[in-house]
């Protein structure tokens, strides 16, 4: 047996060994070769980037946010300093192997190896001269772990002045108060911070803090660690703002791939007539994400909504939907505060539910954007109004993206909005059987009708084929269970007790004539 003396005597060389290789293949893999870079740069990165790196490749006219112009040497997430001259190597290293949710820049680690990785990198380099490494780097102090205490004081200095309450909103929706555009002029919206995974870099609170450290350069994201800002925070206070800007997102509104139906539930009683009532609460949400109408013109645009949840109750007469989306903007036409916030012209804000005519017998189900000849939909429609209108409800007949007929808001269809804090809530009633069945959907428990939604954000320009959508999904009016399940259940019970006692029975008998 080795004694101890023996032991570090072998280990110590070991430990020492593995880490001057750990730290040799570290520097090797941080060594990219430009020449090498520049064969996958005009592979993957020409398109969109440029030839000459600077923005202006042949696909960047049709993205939204723009490609990075290379050439500036400006980064928007770094690590170094909020005055360091250029940003880390590790800061582009992760763009490159992530991307950048929300935009057309992919990651590229499922695709490139480690090293082409840093290959591309030390040729991107070269398009504004970066040599070298930042001097200044963020201080990142001893870490504030998150507790309710934490979370509470960074509320209270995320709020304070509003410091960050003017561009993200009281609640973190990204509601803005005035326009926002960055160094280029073009149009920027603040985060909404309840949605983790909009972020450009991640969640975590350590990503937080340097943004809130670094700021986000070429756009209004200021840095507090500057010292010569007004709104300066401490190394503890950046950790308090980073714990509560983590706790925002809702949990209950994360979209689950899974969950497709939209469970109606029923009532007894009369359907709630207003979005913010609590009764709504008796039904639980199911959230789905909404994507930029892509297949008809106008396409090329960046819808500003991403995800809508969807409550539903019914009664025996009616069925009530509640559609909840988060938007940055109330979009009321003639208000001067929001046309001072808008993207050009201001416009409504809308959203529509979409049914079939029919429910299917089949799988088949109509063509998601607003039917063809062969299978027609239905779609309920609410707009938020203008000063000198009224919102207003109204039921379309589609047979297609440009085959819309619209109907005065018959059949005793309702629909009714309200807005607060970055969010809108929309409800929209109607009979469960209406007499134009040839052009209304007619509702039945226990069976699943196809369901998908549409909405538009006047602020950002959208209407008529610019708008958010969804794919078909599942509405399911779950039938009362009330106390015949329940009663059904001690019959068949008794039932299946009285068949074993008369078995038992019999077979005793049996068994005592076989005995005599």
């Amino acid at each position: 047996m080795m004694d101890r003396g023996s032991i570090r005597t072998v280990l110590i060389p070991v430990f020492a060994a593995s880490f001057v290789v750990l730290s040799f293949g570290q520097a090797m893999a941080k060594d990219g070769d430009g020449d090498k870079g520049e064969a996958i740069y005009a592979k993957r990165c020409l398109q969109c980037h440029g030839e000459e790196g600077d923005g202006l490749g042949p696909a960047a006219e049709r993205l939204n946010p723009p490609p990075r112009d290379f050439t500036l040497g400006l980064y928007k997430f770094q690590s170094s300093a909020f005055d360091a001259d250029l940003p880390n190597d590790d800061d582009l290293f992760r763009m490159v192997r992530d991307g950048m949710p929300g935009t057309a820049m992919p990651g590229w680690g499922d695709m490139l190896s480690e090293q082409d990785m840093w290959d591309v990198i030390a040729y991107i380099k070269r398009f504004a001269e970066l040599e070298g490494t930042p001097e200044k780097q963020i201080d990142y102090g001893s870490q504030v772990q998150s507790s309710p205490e934490s979370v509470a004081a960074g509320k209270k200095l995320f709020l304070a002045d509003d410091r960050c309450s003017e561009c993200h909103g009281v609640e973190g929706r990204g509601d803005a108060i005035k326009k926002l555009k960055n160094d280029n002029g073009e149009r920027t919206w603040p985060r909404n911070l309840t949605k983790p995974w909009t972020y450009r870099a991640s969640n975590d609170p350590k990503d937080i803090f340097t943004r809130i450290s670094a700021g986000i350069p070429t756009t209004q994201m200021p840095s507090f660690a500057d010292p010569k800002s007004k709104k300066k925070l401490s190394i503890e206070e950046r950790w308090h703002v980073a714990n509560y800007v983590a706790s925002l997102p809702k949990t209950e509104k994360v979209v689950r791939p899974e969950n497709t139906v939209i469970k109606a539930v029923r009532v007894e009683n009369e359907l709630p007539t207003s979005p913010d009532d609590p009764a709504w609460d008796k039904a639980s949400p199911t959230t789905f994400f909404m994507l930029s109408q892509i297949v008809g013109k106008e396409r090329f645009f960046k819808a500003a909504n991403d995800t809508i949840s969807v409550r539903a109750l019914y009664n025996g007469d009616k069925i009530g939907i509640r559609l909840e989306w988060d938007d940055r903007t109330k979009s009321i036409p003639g208000d001067a505060k929001a046309e001072s916030i808008a993207e050009g012209e201001l416009l409504e804000d809308a959203v529509a539910v979409q049914f079939p005519v029919k429910i299917p017998t089949g799988m088949e189900k109509p063509y998601f954007l607003m039917g063809d000849a062969a299978k027609p939909v239905t779609l309920w429609r609410w707009s938020s109004g203008t000063t000198e209108e009224a919102e207003s409800a109204a039921i379309l007949d589609a047979e297609g993206i440009d085959q819309q007929e619209t109907r005065d808001a018959a059949a005793g269809f309702t629909a009714k909005g309200s807005y607060k804090a970055g969010t809108w809530r929309a409800i929209m009633t109607r009979p469960l059987r209406t007499e134009a069945a040839d052009k209304d959907l007619q509702f039945e428990e226990g069976r699943f009708i196809p369901v998908a939604f549409f909405a538009w954000d006047g602020s950002n320009g959208e209407v008529g084929t610019r708008h958010a959508m969804t794919t078909w999904y599942w509405l399911l009016l779950k039938p009362s269970t009330g106390a015949k399940p329940i009663i059904f259940a001690v019959i068949v019970a008794l039932l299946i007790g009285g068949v074993l006692v008369w078995w038992a029975r019999s077979a005793a008998a049996r068994s005592r004539s076989a005995a005599s």
